[in-house]
């Protein structure tokens, strides 16, 4: 019997055809974990290497299922001269018990197809070569073939599916937010206008200008007014001109908003265990794409990862956060000062300071954040409440807070800031059945890079965009 459940039934349904047609295709995959030899089946991939020699034809071949290849054994009468590394092939013949230790089952060929033949010269990618990802970067179109690149987009693939367990299975209602919106969500100024060619100067396509989102939140908490959990999970914009490791232009955001809460502390739970759990099921079912990255980019990363897992994430507010960094005896390039934002290299110190744990920062300064954030009334040091969640190695990883939904405080703020013609519909949500409610956001990329130990966060988007004239 075949231990992959998709393999098994593809060989059933194949069973009464006729010889000519009864292979059956097998994932890479699928052929590595079957627990039994098959007959007459049929793998499709690429040709990772080659090796002839007088009695015998060895292949190894990868269709991305697998970080592991799959070893094709044939005669070398099937060998032919557009059967080199890199060559898309078919392969049909025997699935075989492998008598070598290190992988449990192999193809015995009977034929061997050259779909897409490749030009091994001018391939930039050379067998059994380990590129570093500075190498691979130059190449966007092609480095998703690297074996380092193919474990991170399995690993992206089966978070992204995590994240969308972890809300479905706590009661969350999915929702597709606006790409293109009028909403500066961030206030910050830092958004991607878009215009129309062959509009006139001065005319909106849309009557408003209109830009690429910066975040979902606002929206969401539209939605909050109705199903009360709601989450959202796509590409957001910043136009930040900076070409730095930690920043893009082009990300994803996780955002989700709870309705009836009138407590910080639910927030900063929702957050943990979304993070404990995701990275869970990513270390259960990418255990061999993981270990790549813990073993050869970042070694130590996997220990400190377990004990992330393991204990429980620490509180501190923005007034202690101050006072620790005021005592600290390393010097910072930002001078750490009440009522100032903290640098990554505050956060950083943050997290060392507390024992390379996961550190939430709560209670902000009023002026410090975005006019939706609660009013904690707690003058003379007026704060809201705020929190950050800042990690080891890379700093803030989730930002969110309690929502004023108190109409009078929201109002007041709004019309000091200039915006509230502009922000109407929002004042609205809090005159028609308003609630205490809070929400916040994670950069998905930026997690990865945190779980993966990756120094350059462009090194964990399918596509990078590490210059603003490399755009496929």
């Amino acid at each position: 019997m075949l231990g992959a459940r998709g393999g098994w039934q593809a060989f059933r349904r194949c069973a009464s055809l006729p010889r000519a047609q009864r292979a059956v295709r097998l994932r890479v995959r699928e052929a590595l974990e079957a627990r039994e030899p098959a007959s007459e089946v049929k793998v499709q991939g690429w040709v990772r290497s080659v090796r002839s020699q007088k009695e015998v034809l060895f292949l190894h071949i990868n269709d991305g299922s697998s970080l592991e290849n799959l070893q094709v054994v044939a005669d070398p009468s099937l060998e032919n001269r557009d059967l080199t590394f890199g060559s898309a092939v078919e392969v049909q013949g025997k699935l075989v018990k492998s008598p070598h230790r290190m992988q449990n089952m192999e193809l015995k060929a009977e034929t061997i197809r050259v779909v897409g033949p490749c030009d091994t010269w001018s391939f930039p990618l050379k067998m059994k070569e380990r590129h570093p990802l500075e190498y691979v970067r130059q190449f966007p179109h092609l480095r998703c073939r690297n074996n380092t690149l193919g474990s991170l987009l399995r690993i992206r693939s089966e978070a992204t599916a995590a994240i969308h367990s972890f809300f479905q299975d706590n009661g969350y209602v999915h929702i597709h937010t606006p790409i293109i919106t009028s909403n500066d969500c961030e206030g910050a100024g830092e958004l991607f206008q878009i215009e129309v060619s062959w509009k006139l100067p001065e005319t909106h396509f849309f009557n408003v200008p209109a830009f690429l989102t910066v975040s979902g939140q606002l929206h969401l908490e539209v939605m909050a007014g109705a199903f009360t959990h709601v989450f959202t999970f796509g590409p957001t914009f910043r136009a930040e001109n900076s070409q730095s490791r930690r920043h893009l232009a082009e990300f994803y955001m996780v955002e989700a908003e709870l309705s009836f809460t009138e407590s910080l502390q639910d927030i900063m739970q929702v957050m943990e265990d979304l993070f404990k759990t995701v990275t869970s099921t990513v270390l259960s079912k990418c255990p061999r794409d993981v270990e790549l990255f813990h073993k050869y980019i970042a070694p130590t990363q996997k220990d400190r990862l377990e004990q992330v897992l393991k204990n429980k994430f620490v509180t501190i507010s923005y007034n202690e956060a101050v006072e620790i960094l005021k005592q600290a005896s390393q010097t910072f390039a930002f001078k750490p000062e009440w009522g100032s934002d903290l640098q990554t290299e505050h956060e950083k110190y943050l997290v060392k300071h507390c024992g390379e744990v996961p550190v939430f920062v709560i209670n902000y300064p009023y002026d410090l954040k975005p006019f939706y954030m609660r009013d904690n009334e707690d003058g003379p040091q007026h704060t809201v409440a705020a929190v950050d969640l800042l990690v080891p190695g890379i700093g803030e990883l989730c930002g969110g807070s309690l929502r004023e939904e108190r109409l009078p405080f929201l109002e007041s703020r709004l019309q000091r800031l200039g915006l509230a013609d502009a922000y109407q519909w929002y004042l609205d949500l809090r005159k028609f059945g308003s609630v205490p409610h809070g929400g916040f956001g994670m950069g998905f990329e930026r997690y990865l890079q945190y779980i993966l130990g990756v120094d350059n966060i462009k090194d964990v988007i399918p596509f990078p965009r590490f210059s603003h004239s490399c755009l496929l």
